[in-house]
Order: structure tokens, then sequence, then C-alpha cells
């Protein structure tokens, strides 16, 4: 028996195969409702799974725990679920599962920037378990959108009395692709194959993610084929690699779907004064850091909204540097060599680019007499100590986009509350009033050109002074197999991957 078994086990280990991949930092919570960082948040997109999803082009949403969908009107939405979705513990998944999860995201026990998607959301009736009704209170753009958010196992969590601190979060279950074997924090993570997934077993049995902090070591481990596959900065990618890596792994490269900014915080007097912000704003030479750091691999971003969308204004230009301009507006708020202006910008490692970024700040800022004090921290730090407590002059971070924009969440000054993504505290009536109008239009067309008039008038106003777009550069390894580069992304039809 013993000798059957080692035969057995011999014979799995030669032919299950492992995805080898890293990640920067720890997960947080591995929660769709929670995920707000960007490590549980890859996590999550392979445990879970929402009702709908965007299609390989981005350009029409498809069914994914829902088999289909229809509006019955303006305001009712109609799901018909899967019937051969488990979670990962083998119970059945059903419309009480959903049910579940919206009342999660609007209870007061929890915090979160998602519950804000919901707030249009009159009902959501059970009609069966695998049909039910969402009824809203006004037409809602994103009356779809909102239900790619991850869903929860009722059966699990329904007598949870603190999903924010619960085990849960850190012992997953969901619906997706992949189980969650083993977390090891600051170590690794162990993924293995869902084999009752709805849409069939992954092809790849295991994913091992090792969590690492230093950018160097990533690219180290993904040079010596220990990673089969890694995201590549442009000077890594222009000057560090040899011939022999391009022979052992395949490129690709995109806009990201991204921006990085230099956000104020206007709690602090200071940052209220939007004469101060333009005037640091004409301090930046954007094209000057997009040469330096990324090498033709990135693009000056002119605004909240990526050009890939509807919500983009062409009309809206970047400000050119103006080091005169800068100065003179400077002296007449009353900063000079003997009383500078002084603040610190905050960001962390996580992203490899970014503390070079800041130096390059520091040092055009100082051309205007400005004294920056740099701060750098690991991720889970620099989110926990300096972000969602507010700690922090300035923060240079980014943001990834959906496809379809929605500045509430980020730009409307209701969610400059505890756990909203408004963090900077920005608030202007103007602004909340075209984002309000705008909830409530469905066609796409009138929808554009408010967003557009909204775009103008967050760039005028510099709450966050807009940096660059850089591109994605990934790097696949050769003995991965049926990889397809679509606007989505790689990793849209990732189980059908094969090593």
């Amino acid at each position: 028996m013993k000798t059957l078994f080692l035969l057995f086990f011999s014979f799995y280990t030669l032919f299950s195969s492992t995805l080898y991949l890293s990640t920067s930092s720890n997960p947080s919570r591995i929660n769709p409702l929670l995920a707000t960082d960007s490590a549980s948040s890859e996590i999550a997109s392979y445990l879970f799974n929402g009702l709908v999803k965007y299609d390989t082009n981005l350009s029409n949403i498809v069914g994914d725990l829902a088999q289909s969908y229809e509006f019955i009107d303006d305001v009712t939405l109609l799901f018909h679920l899967r019937k051969n979705v488990f979670w990962h513990d083998g119970v059945k998944f059903s419309a009480q599962d959903v049910a579940f999860t919206y009342k999660t995201l609007l209870s007061k026990n929890i915090a979160t920037p998602y519950s804000s998607d919901f707030r249009f959301v009159k009902d959501v009736v059970v009609i069966d378990d695998y049909t039910l009704k969402v009824l809203y209170s006004k037409p809602y753009f994103k009356a779809l959108e909102i239900w790619m958010m991850g869903i929860l196992p009722k059966h699990i969590l329904k007598d949870e009395k603190n999903l924010m601190s619960s085990n849960f979060n850190t012992h997953p279950i969901g619906t997706g692709p992949y189980k969650l074997k083993k977390l090891e924090f600051s170590k690794n993570i162990i993924l293995e194959a869902n084999e009752k997934y709805f849409l069939g077993k992954p092809k790849i049995d295991t994913i091992s993610l090792s969590i690492i902090a230093d950018s160097t070591t990533r690219f180290l481990m993904l040079q010596q084929r220990q990673l089969d596959i890694g995201s590549l900065d442009p000077l890594s990618f222009e000057k560090k690699l040899k011939p022999s890596f391009f022979q052992n792994f395949n490129i690709y490269e995109k806009q990201s779907q991204s921006y990085t900014y230099l956000g104020f915080n206007f709690r602090k007097e200071k940052f209220q004064n939007p004469l101060l912000r333009k005037a640091l704003s004409l301090a930046i030479n954007r094209e000057e850091l997009v040469d330096i750091l990324f090498f033709g691999h990135a693009k000056v971003c002119n605004g909240p909204f990526l050009p890939s969308t509807q919500a983009y204004n062409p009309n809206v230009k970047s400000p050119k540097q103006n080091i005169q301009k800068a100065k003179q507006i400077l002296k007449e708020l009353g900063y000079t060599k003997q009383h500078p202006l002084e603040f610190e910008i905050a960001t962390s490692n996580s992203n490899p680019i970014r503390p070079y970024a800041a130096q390059i700040l520091q040092y055009q800022l100082s051309k205007i007499g400005v004294k920056v004090k740099l701060r750098i921290m690991e991720w889970q730090a620099f989110l926990n100590m300096v972000v969602f407590p507010h700690n922090f002059d300035t923060v240079l971070l980014g943001w990834g986009l959906s496809a379809t924009p929605d500045p509430f969440t980020i730009w409307h000054s209701s969610n400059t509350k505890k756990g909203g993504f408004n963090f900077i505290g920005y608030k202007n009536k103007e602004l909340d009033k075209l984002i309000e109008n705008s909830q409530k239009i469905v066609d796409r067309k009138k929808l554009a050109k408010l967003w557009q008039k909204m775009f103008a008038l967050i760039v005028q106003d510099n709450p966050y002074l807009f940096l660059y777009i850089p591109n994605s550069i990934t790097a696949v390894s050769k003995n991965i197999h049926n990889v397809h580069s679509y606007p989505s992304g790689i990793w849209y039809d990732f189980i059908l991957w094969q090593k």
C-alpha cells in the first residue's frame, strides 16, 4: 500500500504544474468587500467571482456567476444564475449568497469604499435559488458594473459579528478557479486549482506567490527563471536585460489602466490654497519625469480619466513648467528664502519607480525654493500609518481604473469619511453636483459630456498633480502556453494556460 502511494505521489508530482509568481506585499484582507490594497485584490481575484465581468475587449459585459441578465425596465435588473457553481468547501452557490453580500456591503459593521457603488440599489429580491431581481431607486449608469464585486458565502459568514477582523479574511472560501492552500505572511502564498470550477479546472495545478518587497530581488529571480511571470520597469527592460532573457521570455506591453499622481492633504490649511497648488504644479516638468523614468514607456497624464475612455477630455492639456511664474506666486503668498515652503512627500517602495519619481519631484520643486522631505515606506505600513489615518502632507500614489470610470468614489466629498477613497479630503460643491447629476444618466453620450466637464474642473483645481500613465511591461516564460494579449490584459483566460 505504501509503495502504491509513493508511486501515485511520484506520478502526480511529475505531471502536476506550478506557476511561480511574486507579489510585493502581504495581503491585508483577502475579502473582495475589504480588499483595498493591490496584494489583497490580486489574491482575491483568483478566489472569488462576481455576477458579471467585462469581455476580452472591455467593450461588453458578460456573465460570470450569472448565466445571463436582462433589464426589465430602467430600474429593474434580473439575473439568472449558473446552476453548476460550488463554494470551495463543496456547498452550492445560490441567490441567497448574492443577497447576503449586498446586505453585508451596506452594514454599519464594515468600513469599505465599495459600499458607495450600491447606494442606488433599493432592494435585492431572491425569486428562487438561481434567480434574483435588483431594484434601483433611479436609473444608474453602473447598474451592471457594480455586480463585478466578488460574492461572499452566506453559509460561512451569516453569524460573523465582526467581518473586519474575521478569520475569513486570511482563510477565504470563494467560488473562483483557485483555492487558498497556504498563507505564510512575508514568505509564500500557495493556491491550488479548484477541481469543481464551473468553467472547468484550470490547466495549471498550483500557483505559488513569493512575497518579496524588494523590487531588485524580484527582478533577479525573474532573470534566474525562478519566476514564470514578472513586471519589468523601463530601466530594467532597456538597460539590464541580456539577449538570453528574450530567448526564455515573451514580452507583453500595453498602456496600463492606471496613473500616478501627487495628492495634497486638504486637511492641512496651506494646501487648501489653490494658488499654492498651482505654483507647485507649474514647478513640475512632467515630460522630464517621463523621459528620465520610462525611456518612452509612458506618457504624461493630463487628468483623472484615462485616454482610452469616453470621460477623457482631449482639450485639457497638461501644464508646462514655468519656474518664474511659480516663484512669483510663492512670493505673493509670503514664502521666501528665509521662510520657505516645506512639506513631505510620502510614498511606498512597493512600486519601484515611485521612490525615484519622488526624488525627481524633490529636485524640481527645489528650483522654486521649496524644501521637500521624502518618506519611503513598505506598502502595508504606508497604508496603515499614512494613507488611511490621513497622516501625510502629500502622497505619491496611483489609481488603477476600470473601463467605466466612476468619479464618485474618488472625488465626491462624501467619500472623505474613514475608509473612503477620497482620503486627501478634497471637497468641491460644483464637482459634487456634477457627479450627482451624472449618476442617474444612462445615455453614454450625455454622460461623456459631463465626465469631460468634471475632467476640466478637477485639472483646473489641482487637488492632484497628475504625473504619468505608465505602460505595463510583462515578461512571461515561454514555458507558459496559450497566453493571449487582449485589451483586457493577458490574464483574461489564464485558466487555459498550460505549463
